[in-house]
């Protein structure tokens, strides 16, 4: 197209590009794919760009309408953008293991227990507030888990490591790495903050 052809552009650009984003949130919609706000902000970049691309491709001999030769650019740009980010959340979550996850070796020891770590939620707790607050949230806390949970703790508190803690109670690596599971969870621990 000549830069005589601008006229082409000035429906999509008027009103803050008010058409584009029409165009874009219609083709949003058939991908049935939630998108965030942000994503949204992402797509519309996408779809600026995809503009002055197909503008520069665009050639009105073919017979195609530059409205229908955009909305194909579009959704094929938007297409490939979605493609690219499941595959990137597929390979990160091919990536991805649990610290909690108990090792299929003979110990059977979980990730968590390999990491160094001085962070200890109670002292952590105390530290914040000295009060009877703490010693009642405390107590709601270790009212939440079992007694075989409750024995863990109290042997980690003791500074009992995870293999003598088995060896003590006569547990499987497996049941200690999911009772330590439940005493980390974020529903048993929100309580203490």
């Amino acid at each position: 197209m000549t830069s005589a052809d601008l006229s082409v552009l000035q429906p999509y650009c008027d009103n803050d590009m008010r058409l584009l984003k029409k165009i874009s949130r219609s083709i949003f919609m058939r991908f049935n794919e939630p998108l965030a706000k942000s994503d949204h902000d992402d797509f519309f970049s996408i779809a600026n760009m995809t503009l002055w691309q197909a503008y520069n491709a665009y050639d009105p001999d073919t017979g195609i309408s530059f409205d229908g030769f955009l909305r194909s650019c579009l959704q094929k740009k938007f297409k490939t953008e979605l493609t690219h980010r499941h595959r990137q959340k597929r390979i990160l979550n091919q990536l991805a293991v649990s610290l909690d996850t108990a090792d299929d070796g003979e110990d059977e020891c979980s990730l968590l227990e390999f990491v160094p770590s001085d962070f200890d939620t109670f002292e952590e707790v105390f530290k914040r507030n000295e009060s009877q607050a703490v010693s009642d949230r405390v107590q709601q806390y270790i009212s939440r888990l079992s007694d075989r949970q409750v024995n863990i703790l109290n042997l980690l508190i003791d500074g009992y490591r995870a293999n003598e803690i088995q060896e003590i109670l006569m547990i499987s690596a497996r049941e200690y790495a999911e009772n330590m599971q439940i005493i980390r969870s974020y529903e048993n621990v929100k309580i203490l903050f």
